[in-house]
């Protein structure tokens, strides 16, 4: 193990690193590991010794006993995951940076971007549960008429007495869009009408929504935006990739590591399919240990796996209780509505304020050459997602879903 100091701060790594040796051990270091900037996160918070020298980072990290690693993991380092270890890949060209870093305290300012049917609810949903995480609501979409619509009615919404109890909405212009600490991305060219008989609604937007996502995420490159990109518009997981990419590409598209950090982007649409599960499960006694021993792994549509429990898992329980899950938009849709107002409230406004808290919650996250919905949450050290052992037949599942997902991006 070496041992090296900068700027105050004491580091350690397997490998031999071009910096100021340690002569001593300094408190709590941070892990520097060496892997191409583009292969995955840029910075973590461990949960296992095995992630310090992954040969790679894909599915293996929901459970950590599966990881393959190109040397044996230091053993000295397991006294420090407990009290949170935060990993910097030292290739990144902004490695210093993301050592440095420090959550910021108080209330998170939010921007939204498009207050159409789901932009106006997730509004709805800040502004009655965000209290105590947010300092305000930011709105600007093309439509200016929408847009004092919004300002308007939602800044009418109060408590009695405690007219401060609630953020205000205040209408943002796009030159100050990335004035805020999270950015949601809610715009979209259009959803399959209703009727349309189109099955899988989420990947006929991609193509449509792709070119979007990135001119926003070059947008944010050039603001230096520090704050989260929060992907709303499905599809959630191919167009977090997307936007990360374009992001981290120069002139002549090159990647360069100079935009969003893996870190910064997360993808919102698990958090409706674990609610949706929720829902039947509370209405079947067969799904019932999903309540307590459930999860919800990968994206907002084809590929989705529900797990009825991890600890008892049935696979054709948890195949059947996906596809309830996978196929409730579509029973809305024989309803005559369009299926979003679940959506934006489980996936967008109620899991973007556990995540400003630093609370579990479900998200799509970078996974080496994919973004994937799993358990996670910020904490001081960085991105932690959720380590559990999974039975073999689930992990066979989560496999598949990776491999369903390298083919869209």
């Amino acid at each position: 193990m070496y041992q090296y100091e900068e700027n105050g701060q004491y580091f350690v790594s397997c490998e031999p690193l071009p910096l100021t040796a340690a002569e001593t051990a300094k408190g709590q270091p941070i892990f520097l590991y060496r892997r191409a900037p583009e292969s995955g996160r840029a910075a973590f918070s461990a949960t296992a010794l095995s992630q310090l020298t992954a040969a790679k980072e894909d599915v293996s990290w929901l459970d950590s006993r599966r990881i393959a690693v190109t040397q044996a993991p230091p053993i000295e380092a397991a006294e420090w995951l407990t009290g949170g270890l935060r990993a910097v890949n030292f290739d990144h060209p902004r490695w210093r940076e993301m050592a440095a870093w420090q959550p910021k305290a108080g209330k998170k300012r939010v921007h939204i971007l498009a207050i159409g049917d789901v932009g106006s609810t997730i509004a709805m949903g800040l502004k009655l549960l965000g209290g105590d995480t947010v300092s305000a609501i930011g709105i600007c979409d093309i439509n200016e008429a929408a847009t004092k619509r919004w300002e308007f009615e939602l800044n009418q919404v109060t408590l009695p007495w405690q007219y401060d109890a609630m953020p205000p909405v205040e209408i943002v212009p796009q030159e100050t869009l990335f004035d805020c600490d999270a950015f949601l991305f809610v715009a979209s060219k259009g959803i399959p009408a209703v009727g349309s008989g189109v099955k899988d609604v989420r990947m006929a937007q991609f193509e449509a929504n792709r070119g979007l996502v990135e001119l926003y995420a070059r947008k944010a490159r050039e603001a230096q935006f520090q704050g989260l990109f929060c992907v709303i518009s499905d599809p959630v997981d191919p167009l977090s990739r997307a936007a990360l990419l374009a992001s981290n590409r120069d002139e002549n598209g090159v990647y360069d590591g100079m935009g969003l950090l893996p870190q910064q982007v997360q993808g919102y649409g698990l958090g409706v399919m674990n609610a949706r599960a929720a829902y039947y499960a509370k209405r079947d006694e067969r799904f019932a240990s999903f309540l307590t021993e459930g999860r919800a792994f990968g994206p907002h549509g084809s590929g989705l796996v529900i797990a009825n429990s991890i600890e008892h898992y049935d696979d054709a329980l948890s195949r059947e209780l996906t596809e309830l899950a996978l196929t409730a938009n579509l029973k809305m849709r024989e309803l005559g509505f369009k299926p979003y107002v679940a959506p934006a409230l489980s996936s967008a406004a109620i899991s973007v304020l556990l995540t400003l808290r630093g609370e579990w919650h479900y998200g799509s996250v970078c996974l080496g050459d994919i973004f994937m919905g799993v358990k996670n949450r910020y904490t001081p050290t960085g991105l932690e997602t959720e380590d559990i052992p999974l039975p073999d037949e689930l992990f066979a599942r989560l496999t598949e879903t990776q491999d369903i997902l390298r083919k869209i991006i």
